[in-house]
Order: structure tokens, then C-alpha cells, then sequence
């Protein structure tokens, strides 16, 4: 998606690229009889052909652009250095076009459109120190060096905007769609389940007992499902990551207080998804074992390397050794729910709990650093 945008470019880059191979071949085979080697200019001259045509195979046949832009700097410093080879001295003592010519300066504008700003400017760098190895006056390079950066870091400028626009048109695009599916969505929703968890809501706390509490637990999931329906889960962005906290923000209810930064979170989307089933099963505990009614907290704490999420309630806590007790039993909802995914996520949870000061799951995630 990111590359769809730069494709005039590319295009453009491949026409100037046969143009200017095409102008320099003219002017060696008119001026071939003044080389030192008429058959290494010829050679040089073919290498470049050569070259191109691959380039305009590779660039467009599917391969890695990045990886053949730096292949060609690396050609094009090849075929200046053959100067000394090729030419007279007489040739560089007057200041004649280096082997490539106008030709060379396509390599710096690949790694430009490659890599950005910064490809650009260190491209240039490069051809222009091999430049001014081969070139006896130095000082008549001056002009073309200083167009040579310039142009560099405009492509690489233009490159790093085009495709900053097209991240957030995809996004713009996405959030249009989820929007009109989540409307769609709560169209059929709400003349369905809505109505029926408002009914069991109110028909089960006028009726109390243990009405009541399936009357709290359907108002429940009504403001979980309007919640979602109005507000839609994370999106994944163009780089594969989800905001966790507005993905848990969804867990909270009118018993669940939810605490999270005001910015966003990201982490992979499959971390987060993994994570929300976390935080889901420590909250289902807390329902199953302290009340349906019992409230619990969640905090989200970014640290930049490290995301960090609690999740905590005020019931009775858990009797020391009841979770390796449950697990010897075969009941390994906590272990396979909760401990197996942070780990397989590479993350360490932990759990800090005790009579009269409730339960307390930490689990912490390290970032991958890119």
C-alpha cells in the first residue's frame, strides 16, 4: 500500500534513467577516438545498458526496491571509478564527464524514493565522494554536487510524504468502513438483543433473588454491546499494531472501572487480542468467585519499553496454594487462559493476592524493539 503511490515516480525515475543512458552513449561513441580505452568506454557503456534494462525488470517485477536501490549506488560508484581507466588525462585535466554522466545521479534518486530523506542524502554523499576521487578539479564539481544533494533530498522529502498520506488515507479509509459496518451491525442488534437484555434487565430486578443477578448481568453486557457497537473495537493501523488501551476500554461496565493513558498504546495486533483475553478471564474470575456484582479495576500503565496492565478486585483473595491445587485437579482455566498466553506472548504475569486485601494480576510486556 505504502508503494502504490511512489509508482509515477518509479516510472518516471526508469524514463529519465534510458533517456540519460541514451544521451551519454551518444556523446561517447561521437567523442570514442579521444578515450585512452575506446573498448573500456564501449564497456562501460554496455554495463550501463545492461544494467538498466535489469533495473527496469527488477523495479516492477515484484523485488525488494530498497535492496536494488543500493545495488545500484554500488554499480554506478563502479562505473565512475572506471574514469581514470577510460579516459585521457587530457580529458579529466578538462574537467570531461566522468564515466555514467548524467546517467550516475539515478542511483542517488532511487535510494531517495527507497528510503527517504535519508537515503537520499546518504547516497549523494557517496556518489559524491566517489566524484571527487576521479575528478582532477574538484572545484567544477562544486554546482553539480550541491544539484546533486538538492535533488536528493527533495525525492527523498517527497517519498517520506507520499507515503505518510497514503498510511492515513488507509486508515481513513478503514475507519469509514468499520463505521458503516458497526451501523449495520447495530441495526440489527438493536431490535434483537438489545431489547431482549433490556427486558431481562428490568423484569429480573423487579424480581429480585437470583433474578436479580441474571438482571445484573444482562444490564451488564447491554452497556458492554452498546459500547462496542458505538464505539467499534482497535483498528489495526498500516503496521500491523492495535491500540491496547482502547481495545480493553471495551471491558468496561458499570462494575469494571477501566484506567488507561490518554495516548494511544500500540502493540501487535495478536499481542493485544491475547491480552484482552487475559484481562476478560481475570474479570470472569472476579464475577465467578467474588460476585457478579463485585467491582474491579483496570490500569494500563505505558513505560515506553514496558506496557504494563493490573487488574484488580477487593474480594477475599485466593488461599495460598489454591491455584497449583486447581491445576493438580485439571481446572486450568488460570493456567492455560491467563499464565500460557502471556508467556507465549513473552510476557511474565504475576499475582499478588492474600486474606482481606483482594487479588491482583500484573502482567507486564516488553516491546519489541525494532
Amino acid at each position: 500500500m505504502s508503494e502504490r503511490p511512489l509508482e509515477p515516480l518509479w516510472r518516471g525515475l526508469l524514463f529519465y534513467r534510458v533517456l540519460t543512458l541514451l544521451s551519454t552513449t551518444a556523446v561517447v561513441l561521437w567523442t570514442l577516438d579521444d578515450h585512452a580505452s575506446p573498448a573500456g568506454a564501449v564497456a562501460v557503456q554496455a554495463v550501463m545498458a545492461a544494467w538498466t534494462a535489469y533495473l527496469a525488470r527488477g523495479y516492477f517485477g515484484g523485488r525488494p526496491r530498497g535492496r536494488l536501490a543500493l545495488a545500484d549506488l554500488a554499480v554506478t560508484c563502479g562505473v565512475i571509478a572506471t574514469t581514470p581507466l577510460v579516459q585521457t588525462p587530457a580529458q579529466i585535466a578538462a574537467d570531461a564527464p566522468v564515466s555514467g554522466s548524467i546517467w550516475t545521479p539515478c542511483a542517488v534518486l532511487a535510494c531517495a524514493l527507497a528510503y527517504g530523506v535519508r537515503g537520499g542524502l546518504g547516497g549523494a554523499v557517496l556518489l559524491c565522494t566517489v566524484l571527487l576521487a576521479v575528478s582532477a578539479r574538484w572545484q567544477d564539481e562544486v554546482g553539480d554536487i550541491q544539484l546533486i544533494v538538492l535533488v536528493a533530498v527533495s525525492i527523498g522529502f517527497a517519498s517520506t510524504v507520499l507515503r505518510r498520506q497514503a498510511r492515513r488515507l488507509s486508515a481513513a479509509v478503514a475507519a469509514q468502513a468499520a463505521m458503516a459496518e458497526r451501523e449495520r451491525l447495530a441495526r440489527a442488534v438493536h431490535d434483537g438483543v438489545l431489547q431482549v437484555l433490556g427486558y431481562v434487565h428490568r423484569r429480573g430486578a423487579a424480581l429480585g433473588g437470583d433474578a436479580g443477578t441474571l438482571a445484573a448481568l444482562a444490564g451488564e453486557q447491554e452497556v458492554a454491546l452498546r459500547t462496542l457497537l458505538t464505539t467499534g473495537g482497535a483498528p489495526t493501523d498500516g503496521h500491523g499494531d492495535r491500540d491496547l488501551a482502547d481495545a480493553l476500554r471495551m471491558l468496561g461496565s458499570a462494575r469494571v472501572s477501566v484506567s488507561t493513558p490518554a495516548h494511544p498504546v500500540p502493540l501487535p495486533a495478536h499481542a493485544v487480542d491475547e491480552l484482552v483475553a487475559v484481562v476478560g478471564a481475570a474479570l470472569a474470575n472476579v464475577a465467578l468467585h467474588v460476585g457478579p456484582d463485585a467491582p474491579a479495576w483496570v490500569l494500563v500503565e505505558d513505560m515506553g519499553r514496558e506496557v504494563e496492565i493490573s487488574v484488580r478486585d477487593e474480594g477475599p483473595g485466593i488461599p495460598e496454594g489454591r491455584l497449583a491445587e486447581a491445576e493438580r485437579q485439571g481446572r486450568l482455566g488460570v493456567a492455560r487462559s491467563m499464565v500460557g498466553r502471556v508467556r507465549d506472548l513473552g510476557g511474565t504475569i504475576s499475582c499478588e493476592t492474600g486474606p482481606g486485601r483482594g487479588t491482583e494480576w500484573i502482567v507486564r510486556m516488553v516491546r519489541e524493539q525494532a
